[in-house]
């Protein structure tokens, strides 16, 4: 008989708990907040300097992630391929990215129950009311208690879906920042390479100019010793002499300290590093970078992607704020056992249980809600315009460098015109000196004409291949959006 009660009970329980249950189930499928929807933005056609320049086809784009490789250099790459393993802004972004990753754990943490143990053991001595302790000797009083309990809240309003919705964008927009400081790195250690063996050009011109002013020098003492010029003559051929080789030493400063730039950038101290220097004033020209149509840049720049990922992080966590609206439900049952002796600790008398659920919903707040609310809606919004701002950002710098590029090529076009018609000059009166017929400072103006026309076709040089390095980081590098595997 008493069985039967027993299962009309158990069986009456579980009546009422399934329902119970069901309803915590389908509640659990509802999520409040906004869904996200990817900001627009208007984007051109076609880019405004492109003028020139050919699109790419999908045979012909950058190589993907080595961009560097389009410049053929050896030496570069071998630089260029440490800076992912050592340089140190690098390092902060991973770490950054690992952060995200803890983040979204502990929010899909809340997914599941947390489970408590507790053991413990007190001995207690109840206080006396008989003014006279003197003889008082109560019984000392011994308790034993061991006991596992569990708290679990479900998800009924997406509050933790949202959380971990929005720490999985985070995770996205942390391995877009990794990808950009790689970016970052890797142009910057380009410029300062290309900027180097310009140095080194312009030290080997002065060197090569140090040597012929010095033949012109003696050529000058030659012709002074038997009165054919004056003094003058010698001390202008003097002064330009030392004035080249003064200008030689000048260029060591420029050089050493991007020398010392390049070795941080790949995680070195700079007297680590040494580059040996080139003996020549050639160097390489920009390669032929093809350009993709304007809508693709959005996929493949790092720092556009991230901005996108965080405005969605922002927009999930409109609803964590909203959830907070809705009453908690949380189920905390608790099993263990509980005795004056520990020879008795386990024996089933001594079990205690409990379960049920806690239904809490927040009254009055002082406007908390709202304000945490409104505060995760301009967050959004703040997240939403920087993504729109990096955007025109991108799109500027990439005009931008196609229009250096552009009119670089038709300067260094003329300068190089220039170049040529001033070492003529130079030839023509440098023969028209041997032969008397002008002084030496008509020669020296002239090849200081000269070398300055060098010198400036070196530097038009420099900026033309710091152009094309700006415009592949400009287009993303080779990089592109699916990479984060939304």
């Amino acid at each position: 008989m008493i069985n039967r009660q027993n299962k009309h009970i158990k069986k009456d329980t579980d009546m009422r708990i399934t329902p119970f249950l069901l309803a915590i189930i389908m509640l659990a499928g509802c999520s409040v907040g906004p869904d996200y929807v990817k900001p627009t933005m208007q984007v051109p056609t076609v880019f405004k300097e492109q003028n020139g320049w050919v699109t790419a086809q999908p045979q012909d784009t950058l190589p993907k992630g080595k961009w560097w490789e389009l410049f053929g250099d050896v030496d570069l790459n071998a630089l260029v391929e440490q800076v992912e393993i050592s340089n140190q802004n690098i390092k902060v972004a991973e770490a950054q990215y690992r952060q995200a990753q803890a983040l979204r754990d502990q929010s899909h943490a809340a997914y599941y129950p947390t489970v408590t143990a507790n053991l413990s053991a007190t001995r207690s001595r109840p206080a006396s009311n008989n003014s006279n302790t003197v003889n008082y000797n109560p019984n000392l009083n011994t308790a034993y208690r061991g006991s596992l309990g569990a708290s679990w809240e479900p998800d009924l309003w997406g509050r933790v879906g949202r959380a971990v919705e929005s720490g999985d964008a985070s995770i996205q927009a942390s391995a877009a920042d990794i990808e950009n400081a790689k970016l970052s790195a890797q142009a910057e250690l380009a410029q300062d390479y290309f900027l180097l063996r310009i140095a080194d050009a312009r030290k080997q011109l002065l060197d090569d100019t140090v040597t012929a002013y010095e033949r012109s020098l003696k050529l000058t003492q030659n012709q002074y010793a038997v009165g054919v010029v004056a003094r003058a003559d010698v001390v202008a051929a003097e002064t330009q002499f030392k004035s080249a080789k003064a200008q030689a030493v000048d260029v060591g400063v420029q050089r050493a300290q991007l020398e010392h730039a390049i070795a941080v950038l790949i995680g070195k101290a700079p007297s680590e590093l040494a580059i040996a220097p080139l003996k020549s004033t050639y160097v390489s020209l920009p390669p032929n970078i093809p350009l993709a149509v304007p809508s693709q840049l959005l996929e493949r720049r790092p720092d556009v992607a991230g901005a996108e990922r965080r405005a969605a992080a922002a927009n999930a966590q409109i609803g964590v704020a909203k959830a907070a609206y809705f009453p908690a439900l949380t189920i905390a049952p608790t099993f263990g056992y509980q005795t004056s002796s520990f020879s008795r600790f386990l024996e089933y008398p001594t079990r205690f249980w409990s379960i049920g659920p806690a239904l809490v919903e927040t009254i009055f707040d002082g406007g908390l809600r709202k304000a945490q609310t409104a505060q995760a809606i301009a967050t959004y919004d703040q997240n939403v315009a920087t993504y729109r701002q990096t955007v025109l950002g991108a799109f500027q710098e990439v005009e931008d460098n196609l229009a250096s590029l552009r009119i670089l090529q038709e300067e260094a076009q003329l300068q190089d015109e220039a170049v040529k018609a001033s070492r003529e000059s130079v030839e023509i009166t440098r023969n028209q000196y041997k032969a008397g017929t002008v002084d030496f400072l008509s020669v020296v103006n002239v090849e200081t004409i000269a070398l300055n026309n060098e010198r400036t076709a070196l530097t038009l040089q420099g900026s033309r291949l710091t152009a094309a390095v700006l415009l592949i980081k400009a287009l993303g590098g080779g990089w592109d959006a699916t990479k984060l595997d939304k």
